[in-house]
């Protein structure tokens, strides 16, 4: 899916027939008047739009609704304001696009996975769902300073919301761009986070009724689903939903093998298949899998921005073919339910400071798990700034050595910290975006910190989904993560704090959801496998073309980082493979910058022939 979004004028006519690469091949919908409004392409079936009068409305993914319901909302709406409600409602994961007499309104995802960016181009406001084809409208470069910031260990807010393309923004969460027929805009909120306030009980219910509305919208016109069946709690509740689903036609679950002979995931997965009888079963040996970073030199026409997990781009466009091959056209995934059902410790400073004393066993558990002493522990607790405090003080950290267990987690969470390899005019750079928005005072995703770090956390995920769906449906297999649908999230986002974590199990209100729907033996795995046999092995398998990304590196030509300093961490041993996220995190930016300069060149050449 592409698509670019035009105001209702003569310029914005313009302006879509020169974005798009070949826009004598791109679906047109237009407004009331009859110019264009959106141009790009998509499937028949992730489209469903209706007409009424000058009213238009069009959602573009997937979704659980009916003409007669979007006809409905229009006929009950007198402006594009008014749509706020039936939107909500809305199961899935979708773009909604409205115009209404050349009133526009764009709006995607809380989670990113369905993002819209936007430019002023040609005194009109443009809207698209990929940043790079609105940047090419305005002669946008690279931005060095944002770059920079993808060196870091995570982006945080507002970090994160900035594209890495000059002249072109992105919305903040809960956000939808209103666009005038003159092309002028402005970004309107349409949704807040929700006060943590439900029960278990409440909580577990409505997240069960989410998860069943995700599902459902991913069955709606999907014959054979592919589904993760890793063995973990997220993959194995999202198979047994599908399963559930009536419309749900073939079920085809997939697992990769580990190189690690102690990883477990292989047995809780086998006992989750045998749960689901009728399935098809596609089990991808170790031996058969590209090894991490297999292909880190190869061109990529995806130019959002750097891909976070360019460690296993490979094995992810290798899986993706495996399930075309099997009549698949779209994959589940249980990324994105770590980030809302596993407290991240920083989830403990909140819990202690609205709890008081009836934390106290939760805190000692903490303790124990993070090896926090109780010094450190008792002073990160008195701490309370406020978020333009704790983005100051990040300013100022990004080249401290982490702390390990003295680490300070205030609610906000961990500050973010550069690779020793970054130039002092990096960390000038990054230094300044976070001084920058503590002057500014950037408000947080949500008032209360343990909220504001949950939505980071989805937000992080969702943009990797976004590019992860890009790389596979090369393949033909649409790549979508329900965990991260917006009423999933909201659902979520309601849970008392004391609710969300318990000493006896992990991801409480996820088991409480998924009792009846997963097997109860299922529910209750308390281990949790990691991949650090497979970084080693792709480390040893394709040093040569890692080490070719550290020489005449495009990074170091930006100043950004010193290239034989980064040579030399490449060849340097990790006893712990979380010791070379910086080293993956470093080379994902070199090679996303070397696809950057072939495009270029490309385009120039075109350019010449013609």
């Amino acid at each position: 899916m592409e698509f670019v979004v035009l105001p209702d004028n003569q310029d914005g006519a313009a302006v879509g027939r020169a974005l798009l690469p070949d826009p004598e091949q791109a679906k047109v919908v237009t407004h009331a008047s009859g110019r264009p409004w959106i141009m790009g392409t998509w499937s028949a079936e992730d489209i469903l739009t209706v007409s009424l009068g000058r009213k238009n409305l069009i959602l573009l993914g997937c979704f659980t609704t009916t003409s007669a319901q979007l006809l409905r909302s229009l006929s009950a709406s007198g402006d594009v304001t008014a749509l706020d409600v039936f939107l909500r409602s809305v199961p899935g994961s979708h773009y909604a696009i409205a115009s209404f007499d050349g009133e526009i309104r764009v709006q995607g995802s809380l989670s990113g996975v369905r993002e819209v960016f936007y430019a002023t181009i040609d005194g009109v406001t443009c809207a698209a769902d990929r940043p790079d084809t609105l940047a090419a409208g305005i002669g946008g470069g690279v931005d060095e300073r944002v770059l920079a910031g993808h060196l870091l260990s995570y982006r945080p807010w507002p970090l994160s919301g900035r594209p890495v393309w000059r002249g072109v923004e992105c919305l903040a969460p809960g956000h939808y761009l209103r666009i005038r027929p003159d092309g002028s805009h402005r970004a309107v909120r349409w949704w807040a986070p929700p006060p943590a306030e439900l029960t278990l009980a409440e909580g577990a219910r409505r997240v069960r009724g989410a998860l069943e509305g995700a599902a459902a919208a991913r069955s709606r016109n999907s014959p054979a689903l592919g589904c993760d069946l890793s063995g973990g709690m997220d993959s194995t509740s999202l198979a047994f939903l599908t399963y559930r689903q009536e419309g749900c036609g073939r079920l085809v679950t997939v697992r990769r093998e580990a190189l690690d002979a102690a990883h477990d995931d292989a047995r809780w997965a086998q006992r989750a298949a045998a749960s689901l009888p009728g399935a098809e079963s596609v089990v991808l040996a170790a031996k058969e899998l590209p090894l991490s970073f297999t292909g880190q030199l190869a061109y990529d026409d995806d130019l959002e921005a750097p891909y976070p997990w360019s460690r296993v781009k490979a094995v992810a466009a290798h899986v993706a073919r495996q399930l075309a091959d099997h009549g698949v056209s779209l994959q589940l995934t249980g990324h994105g339910g770590d980030e809302l059902f596993s407290p991240a410790p920083s989830f403990y400073h909140a819990l202690a400071r609205s709890e008081g004393l009836r934390s106290v066993r939760h805190l000692r558990a903490a303790r124990s798990m993070y090896r926090w002493p109780l010094g450190a522990m008792v002073r990160n607790l008195l701490r309370d700034p406020s978020y333009p405090q704790w983005l100051a003080t990040a300013s100022t950290s990004l080249t401290l050595p982490v702390g390990g267990p003295t680490e300070p987690f205030t609610g906000w969470g961990a500050h973010p910290r550069l690779p020793s390899w970054a130039t002092p005019e990096a960390v000038e750079l990054t230094a300044g975006l976070l001084r920058e928005a503590a002057v500014e005072k950037t408000s947080p995703y949500a008032p209360e910190a343990v909220q504001h770090e949950l939505m980071e956390g989805v937000r992080l995920c969702g943009a990797k989904i976004r590019l992860t769906d890009r790389l596979t449906s090369r393949s033909g297999v649409a790549y979508h993560a329900p965990f991260l649908d917006d009423q999933v999230v909201d659902a979520a986002l309601s849970v008392r704090l004391a609710d969300r974590v318990s000493v006896e199990r992990a991801k409480p209100v996820l088991a409480a959801a998924m009792r009846g729907v997963v097997p109860d033996a299922l529910l209750g795995r308390t281990t949790k496998g990691e991949a650090s046999a497979e970084v080693y092995a792709g480390v040893r398998r394709h040093k040569a073309e890692l080490l070719a990304l550290t020489e005449d590196m495009r990074l170091a030509r930006l100043g950004l980082v010193d290239g034989t300093a980064v040579r030399a961490a490449l060849l340097t041993p990790h006893a712990m493979s979380r010791t070379f996220i910086p080293v993956v995190t470093t080379l994902a930016c070199e090679s996303w910058l070397r696809s950057v300069e072939t495009a270029r060149t490309r385009v120039r050449r075109q350019q010449g022939a013609a």
